[in-house]
């Protein structure tokens, strides 16, 4: 099982989009970090203040009249009360870190002097209660995820639904001052101005890679595109030479590499042509003077020798021009040019059985396939007895198969027939086959045509030649 991406723009865009999105991520988490460290420190500072105002004033009441101005300062979010003895008792735990080690530092710094008090904070992730001697107050429940969300509240990555803040501290005449405090949750709720800017920064990150991974990877579709072309069509338009000089050198290397091919085709062709066509000459003044042999059966054998000859040659050039020719594209009716062709193999003696055939027009080049599908038949007719033609079309590919009811190939040879001048049967006589040339020619032009010829042996005897044509 493949993880990354087959394509070098699917990699690049994963490399990328998790190195910046878990950089982004990192200063959001230190973002919130700070935020609620922030948050609890302006909370505690103004609890802070708030008790120690109310101990100076409290101190300068007498006893009998507190509870009046206890009544008056009282409110949902807030709670005084006095007592002769601490109500929090053993509740109280000596805060070692937030915000209570913050509110615990700000009463020490705030109050008049120095006198004992104790301090309390809690924070509820959920609608929870914890039972005080004064009432009800937010608070954590018991569960095993509590500590977690603690420590993600602490860091100010999770807000908390409320936090409690309890003190209670005693008076110069010996009670005690009880102080609960509510800190409403709207103060620890993310901004939503915050969360919509950290969410456009996110989605700007992404769209900006994934535009700058595909400036830097298309070049090479375009590069591996043109070589693909290359291979069908070796007189193609050159690249464009524009974009970054690497990408430059790139197309400039490429379109090169093009032409050389091209006048290294278009050399071979021209001097083989020159060649066959230097042959034909010398053929044909013997074969005139054939006919003045007065032996009929060495003039049969010289004719013989002498027509192979010529033959060896016209399949030579034909090879070539199957490679080279510059025949232009046409829509071709596939059934009446497989019924043109199946007609030529019978004139010559073969025996075609065509399937009845609904295929669209194909867009290729007419005699070049005319050519192609002639060959495979001949050899058809020629090892197999007869032929049997099929043909299915897609919306992708036309595949055209023509199966035989000879004995076959090897294995290990129905590939390399298709190199040029290889024969199964090692003399080159004109009765047990040709030059070797056919089956090579015909693998050129389906390539040519963006498709491909294979081989088969089929599993009730005899060959089958499966004709591939991209669309």
């Amino acid at each position: 099982m493949h993880v990354l991406p087959s394509s070098l723009f699917g990699r690049l865009v994963l490399v990328l989009l998790a190195g910046l999105l878990g950089a982004q991520l990192l200063s959001v988490a230190i973002l919130f970090q700070d935020r609620g460290l922030g948050v609890y420190g302006a909370s505690g500072l103004q609890s802070a203040q708030r008790f120690a105002d109310l101990v100076r004033l409290l101190d300068t009441i007498p006893a009998g009249q507190r509870q009046q101005f206890i009544r008056v300062f009282n409110s949902p979010d807030m709670r005084l009360a006095t007592s002769d003895a601490p109500l929090l008792g053993d509740l109280a735990e000596e805060p070692k870190g937030g915000l209570g080690a913050i509110f615990r530092a700000l009463l020490r710094r705030y109050l008049p002097d120095a006198r004992p008090f104790r301090v309390r904070v809690t924070e509820a992730p959920a609608e929870q209660t914890v039972e005080y001697p004064m009432g009800h107050m937010h608070g954590p429940g018991m569960g095993m995820g509590m500590a977690h969300a603690r420590h993600m509240m602490s860091m100010g990555i999770l807000p908390p639904e409320s936090v409690g803040l309890a003190a209670e501290i005693q008076l110069r005449d010996g009670s005690w001052l009880s102080f609960q405090h509510r800190v409403p949750k709207e103060v620890f709720q993310w901004s939503q101005r915050l969360l919509l800017t950290l969410g456009v920064l996110s989605l700007s990150v992404v769209v900006l890679s994934v535009v700058a991974v595909r400036w830097v990877s298309r070049p090479l579709s375009v590069l591996a595109d043109a070589a693909d072309r290359l291979g069908r069509d070796i007189a193609q338009q050159p690249l464009r030479e524009g974009g970054p000089s690497e990408v430059r050198r790139a197309a400039r290397a490429f379109n090169t590499m093009q032409g050389r091919l091209a006048r290294f085709i278009e050399d071979r062709t021209r001097i083989v042509s020159a060649l066959s066509h230097d042959l034909r000459t010398p053929i044909t003044r013997l074969s005139l003077r054939a006919e003045l042999i007065e032996d009929p059966e060495l003039q049969s054998s010289v004719a013989r020798d002498l027509e192979e000859m010529q033959h060896m040659t016209k399949e030579a050039l034909d090879f070539l021009r199957g490679v080279e020719e510059r025949e232009p594209i046409q829509s071709i009716d596939v059934p009446a040019l497989l019924e043109n062709v199946k007609d030529d193999v019978e004139d010559t003696g073969g025996e075609v059985l065509l399937e009845r055939v609904q295929a669209a027009p194909y867009p290729g080049r007419p005699l070049a396939l005319k050519r192609c599908i002639t060959n495979l038949l001949e050899n058809a007719c020629k090892y197999g007895r007869r032929a049997l033609v099929s043909v299915h079309d897609g919306r992708d590919r036309l595949e055209i198969r023509i199966a035989d009811e000879g004995p076959g190939l090897p294995e290990d040879q129905l590939e390399q027939v298709f190199e040029p001048f290889y024969r199964l049967e090692a003399s080159r006589s004109r009765d047990t086959g040709g030059a070797g040339l056919g089956l090579p020619l015909a693998r050129n032009i389906a390539r040519a045509h963006g498709g491909d010829l294979v081989l088969r042996n089929r599993p009730g005897g005899g060959l089958e030649a499966i004709l591939t044509l991209a669309r």
